[in-house]
């Protein structure tokens, strides 16, 4: 009888010791790295936006999460090293800010979760398989950019009624564009607009397209999804060539563009969190379906309009989500 009690009290005096030097043990925080091809400063609205997403579902920075923010800086070629560092640290999450990030992504590894915030065509660029069962290790969010191509041409030629021919700028390396531009294309033909595609790769190529753009006598100029350091050189030109021009990145209005249509891309930043959120807590990607906006804002901005000498019809003006004045 004494033999079975002092083994009891001897196993239960292991099982609280063990017991305490579990709760001694720190607990793991989950490290999650952000890929922008973006630099720092251009991407501050989106990673605010993801922040803050984070914060929401009570993460607090630095305590419960750590996050590895690594940009390009515009530099596109850098992009395969920096996914490759973060492979090295290993993170538990990867989340790439566009469809030119998440491609080096997936190339560097196919285990580690990604999060795309806002690749408009992530089953063409062959991320996912199907927007419903992704799949594989990628999900998150597409921007549908290449659906909203032609309403955005719809709103330029609500814009200048009389508008008959449209330059088209885009980057071709940018995945979803060539689906892009034939949605604007077959758009242009229901319209009986002309249109002249020039391909943008790099910053110097701005000025011989907008002076193309001229010299074709293009009455409008309606921008694809491209990189933002390239983007937001575009309305001191435009203003210059005395063209109006829509772009897809409210961000590039904010900035002095024209007009915007599409989605906010801080708050597909915000809503990528909650892809974040549920990995960390056991979440296959394969399982997570690829979400699709809903919501859609149309910005104008009147100071760029007074500087072209354009006034904008009231309709259009009466079906801004934002007017900046």
């Amino acid at each position: 009888m004494r033999k079975n009690i002092f083994c009891l009290a001897l196993c239960a005096m292991l099982f609280a010791l063990g017991a305490s030097v579990a709760a001694q043990q720190p607990k793991k925080i989950p490290r999650v790295g952000y890929i922008s091809a973006s630099s720092a400063s251009e991407a501050s609205p989106r990673t605010e936006a993801f922040r803050q997403g984070l914060r929401d579902l009570g993460y607090v920075e630095g305590k419960s999460i750590v996050i590895e923010f690594l940009y390009a800086d515009g530099k596109f070629d850098r992009l395969p090293a920096l996914a490759a560092e973060l492979v090295r640290h290993k993170v538990d999450v990867i989340v790439t800010a566009g469809p030119s990030v998440t491609r080096p992504a997936k190339e560097a590894t196919a285990t580690i979760p990604i999060v795309m915030t806002n690749d408009s065509d992530p089953v063409g660029a062959g991320f996912v398989a199907s927007l419903a069962r992704p799949g594989g290790n990628i999900t998150g969010l597409s921007s549908l950019a290449r659906e909203l191509s032609g309403k955005r041409l719809e709103i330029l030629k609500e814009t200048v009624p009389k508008l008959s021919r449209v330059a088209i700028l885009g980057t071709s390396a940018i995945p979803g564009n060539a689906q892009a531009l034939r949605e604007t294309e077959l758009a242009a033909g229901a319209y009986g607009v002309q249109t002249q595609y020039v391909d943008i790769r790099e910053p110097k190529d701005l000025e011989a397209a907008f002076r193309s753009t001229s010299k074709r006598r293009a009455e409008a100029v309606l921008v694809l999804n491209g990189p933002p350091h390239i983007q937001r050189l575009m309305p001191e030109l435009a203003t210059k060539a005395r063209v109006p021009a829509i772009y897809h990145n409210p961000a590039i209005v904010d900035d002095g563009g024209l007009m915007s249509y599409g989605t906010s891309i801080a708050d597909l930043d915000r809503r990528a969190a909650v892809y974040v959120d549920k990995i960390l807590k056991g979440a296959k990607p394969a399982d997570l379906p690829v979400e699709q906006p809903t919501k859609f804002e149309f910005i104008i901005n009147l100071n760029a309009a007074k500087q072209i000498g354009l006034t904008i019809p009231p309709n259009v003006l009466a079906r801004a989500d934002r007017v900046i004045k």
